[in-house]
């Protein structure tokens, strides 16, 4: 069974750092592009950062950009978002997903989300 999970998520301080980690058991993650995604409360889910399938190639919405980094370790079928300088408005659900492309629609699988609140 595929699927995709989640850890890492926390509470911060604003200025703080946490590192999210999207773990894939029943398929390769090198095979798929994988996104991060987060949903705040009473708010549409939104794109955060994607890193393409095979190349690497790293994507990253506007408002992460220089705070967030997106990381592959093939060796332990994983995805890392290094989460750096977190504002509130970072507070939400992180969702990563598995894909055929970055910035299509179609997702494969689905995590099961991990809270991030950044508050003092």
């Amino acid at each position: 069974q595929s699927q995709l999970v989640e850890s890492g998520g926390g509470v911060v301080e604003p200025g703080g750092s946490l590192r999210l980690s999207c773990a894939a058991s029943g398929f390769t993650l090198n095979s798929h592009a994988i996104g991060w995604f987060r949903q705040a409360p009473g708010k549409e889910r939104e794109g955060v950062s994607c890193i393409s399938r095979s190349v690497g190639t790293k994507f990253y919405a506007d408002f992460v950009k220089g705070r967030f980094t997106i990381s592959r370790d093939g060796a332990k079928n994983t995805v890392y978002l290094q989460m750096n300088s977190l504002k509130p408005e970072d507070t939400a659900v992180y969702y990563c997903a598995a894909k055929n492309l970055c910035g299509t629609n179609g997702v494969d699988y689905w995590g099961t989300g991990t809270l991030v609140t950044v508050s003092s």
